[in-house]
């Protein structure tokens, strides 16, 4: 009675269950889970015409779109392995992880045909591209064919499945590569359906939701959001584009229930003075991850009546490992204890062991004062980098994935990350979470986004420096922000210098890039730390 568990096997659900569904929104496209299925299957059929096969990589460089959500079902169902790209990578970029992942066949949508046009003669084992179009003009000429012809032409029943097994590879997703050449992370189909499971039951997912995407599908499959949805019959709203106005247009008019997204965005939609004017369906539940989530933004979010569910992964992790669960008895506390509870990382999904260990792999003690790493093992954890062994090695060493977030556990079990550890700063002998100094800078009324970085100082070896971007049509001096921080947290925490930026330096998912705003004040210095 063994049955592999494979992420197709939750569209394979869908569409015998709830063939007339709505299953998913795009613009003004609507479509059922029954033409979902017969497109993903046209799309299986295309693309072995192609000549993938078993264990060809497929990739994809597209911003949310329908075709981006089939294509996670078309590909797996033909054992091949999608690689959904990073679109606000750079040309040189592509060229690299397309040529390392030894990609076949690349679905591109016509905005970003720009970014490949320049290397096509650099990628030799790429045999064909297809534009992801409607009546649009690429923004670049590729040797190209038409997605919607593909399907055209292809069959929409799946007549000749091909035999996959969980341990296979699913999806190749590379890393961001923010200090060094992007790592492609391989994730196995029961990795993926692990995921799809903690997703369900950490969000709550229902029969009933209507899912915005205002989370980056390359990103980390989408959180396997894409996957969770289709097996309950939800319904899946595309959206192309981040931006407050949009994103509320939509959860009202089409009564979103569920979202994902970085806590940037929370931040983009908590600042919307529009935003009150909107009414939502009931139990709208937002889930975030990337970073914690300051105080301040859950107390916005929820005065428009969102619901944030605090999850916490990586993509080498599936991504998820822990959620902060909501316990009864924290309903009674002072609201300021409730949010900072909520802000915490929680506890391990039920399908992930993690653990905040020492460098012994000893598990540090329950005091919420002991530093540790966050590691993790389990079904979830990626098979390691695709051509990397060394880089796998380190990863994995010890029989434990390990975060490289620093981390301590609460009394309660729960665990609260106080620092990446680049990103701990050691002043004069004193660590300082940068993490807990940003939460009080998102307390101040004028502060939109902020970061923390340790700079050079010639006595104390480094200090805490803060990065903010106000909110719109606010002002306000260095040094009441300074006085803010010092007057609510150990005077050593404080910043000591302030700089307002138009701008903040973000991954894909809106994860502010710490390492590229310190490295521009320590240019010049042969290490990172004086004194």
């Amino acid at each position: 009675m063994f049955e592999p568990l494979l992420p197709l096997s939750f569209l394979n659900r869908a569409t015998r269950l709830f063939p007339e569904h709505l299953a998913v929104i795009d613009g003004s496209l609507r479509y059922t889970y029954r033409t979902l299925g017969e497109r993903v299957n046209r799309l299986s059929n295309g693309l072995r015409q192609l000549g993938v096969s078993q264990g060809d990589k497929v990739a994809m460089l597209s911003p949310n779109s329908h075709r981006m959500l089939e294509a996670f079902f078309a590909v797996p169902q033909l054992g091949a392995v999608l690689a959904p790209l990073n679109y606000r990578l750079t040309t040189p970029e592509f060229a690299y992880i397309l040529d390392h992942s030894e990609t076949k066949v690349v679905l591109i949508d016509w905005e970003y045909a720009h970014q490949l046009a320049p290397i096509v003669d650099q990628l030799p084992n790429v045999a064909h591209y297809v534009y992801l179009r409607d009546d649009e003009i690429p923004s670049a000429e590729l040797p190209a064919i038409d997605y919607e012809n593909l399907l055209a032409e292809a069959d929409p029943e799946f007549s000749k499945p091909v035999e996959v097994a969980e341990t296979d590879i699913a999806t190749l997703n590379y890393t961001s590569g923010t200090t060094a050449r992007p790592k492609g992370v391989m994730l196995t189909h029961r990795a993926c359906v692990t995921n799809v499971i903690n997703y369900i039951i950490s969000l709550d997912v229902r029969p009933s939701d209507v899912y915005l995407h205002t989370l980056p599908m390359f990103h980390a499959n989408g959180w396997g959001g894409i996957w969770a949805l289709a097996g309950l019959g939800g319904v899946q709203v595309c959206l192309r584009r981040v931006e407050a106005r949009p994103i509320f247009d939509l959860m009202a008019a089409e009564q979103v229930t569920l979202a994902c997204a970085a806590p940037t965005v929370l931040v983009t939609l908590a600042s919307y003075d529009q935003a009150g004017a909107y009414t939502f369906a009931p139990g709208v539940r937002i889930g975030t991850g990337g970073a914690a989530p300051a105080a301040a933004v859950l107390r916005q979010m929820e005065a428009l009546g969102i619901n944030v569910v605090h999850l916490y992964g990586l993509t080498e992790t599936g991504p998820f490992l822990t959620s902060c669960e909501w316990q009864r008895a924290w309903d009674a506390e002072d609201v300021s204890v409730r949010y900072q509870l909520k802000a915490r990382q929680g506890i391990s999904q039920l399908f992930t062991d993690v653990r905040v260990l020492d460098h012994d792999l000893h598990e540090v003690p329950h005091d919420g004062k002991t530093i540790g790493e966050i590691c993790a093992r389990g079904n979830n954890v990626m098979e390691g980098y695709f051509k990397q062994p060394e880089q796998t090695a380190q990863a994995l060493r010890g029989g434990w994935f390990h975060s490289g977030d620093l981390a301590v556990v609460h009394a309660d079990g729960y665990i609260e990350i106080v620092d990446r550890e680049k990103d701990v700063i050691n002043s004069g002998g004193e660590n300082i979470s940068s993490v807990e100094v940003e939460s009080m800078l998102y307390e101040h009324p004028t502060v939109l986004e902020a970061a923390v970085v340790g700079v050079p100082d010639s006595k104390w070896g480094e200090v805490p420096k803060a990065i903010v971007l106000l909110k719109p049509g606010k002002t306000v001096e260095e040094q009441e922000i300074i006085t803010f921080c010092r007057d609510r947290m150990a005077h050593f925490k404080a910043p000591k210098s302030v700089e307002f930026v138009e701008t903040l330096p973000k991954t894909a998912t809106g994860k502010i890039q710490k390492f590229a705003l310190r490295d521009t004040y320590w240019q010049g210095y042969e290490k990172r730390v004086q004194g």
